[in-house]
């Protein structure tokens, strides 16, 4: 009976870290983490509050897929919403090892986004989040490090990184599709002009010399004399 009692709570962790790792961690992201300093900070600062997404003319896009929190496109930024769980002393005893302006929070918890459940007030949001602040960035996954990321930079690495077409296709249409190519097309074609370039400088160093090396060999003793 012991030992199905144990198989059971074993059974249970593991289902928890699996729904944990899914929710939680990005594998993609994960995988490349060490090259995400090509394309953005490297610091966990580098994410904008609620407030200056909106300065900078962003609207807020949530999302459940933890792939596209804090990355952004355009004028569209995606935020995944804080789960419940999250927010209990009991997960955080039992799963880990171990401040936010309240108009940021006032934002977070609008009908539209929902980032943040409306039944949870500022001071007790304040207060739970208040012992988060000593946790460095080693501690943490290591996508988290770099802040917001740019979708379209992911979307131009991923072949190389993550043998993938695209790391997250958003836009359907040909004109997001070509400008894709905008930057291969043009590397491709300053390189060919730049060897073109090159070969007609050679062209034209070698034709004085073959000239003179043509009235040279026509001159003989003779005509010296």
């Amino acid at each position: 009976m012991l030992d199905m009692d144990v198989e059971a709570k074993e059974g249970n962790k593991r289902a928890e870290s699996e729904f944990l790792t899914d929710n939680l961690l990005s594998d993609d992201l994960e995988r490349i983490a060490t090259h995400l300093w090509i394309m953005t900070t490297t610091s966990s600062a580098n994410v904008n509050p609620l407030h200056h997404q909106r300065v900078k003319g962003r609207l807020i896009v949530v999302t459940e897929d933890c792939r596209l929190h804090l990355v952004w496109i355009h004028y569209h930024i995606f935020i995944k919403s804080v789960p419940r769980y999250l927010l209990s002393y009991a997960f955080w005893e039992t799963h880990l090892d171990q401040k936010p302006g309240s108009l940021n929070f006032r934002i977070a918890q609008q009908d539209r986004l929902r980032l943040v459940s409306n039944d949870i007030d500022w001071a007790s949001f304040r207060q739970f989040t208040g012992d988060l602040s000593p946790i460095e960035d080693a501690a943490v996954s290591r996508r988290y490090c770099f802040g917001e990321l740019i979708l379209a930079r992911l979307n131009f690495y991923a072949p190389l990184l993550l043998r993938k077409f695209y790391f997250e296709q958003v836009h359907r249409q040909y004109g997001d599709y070509f400008t894709r190519l905008y930057c291969p097309m043009l590397f491709v074609f300053a390189a060919v002009s730049a060897i073109l370039n090159s070969m007609q400088v050679a062209l034209a160093a070698d034709q004085p010399m073959a000239v003179h090396r043509a009235s040279t060999s026509g001159c003989t003793p003779q005509d010296e004399n």
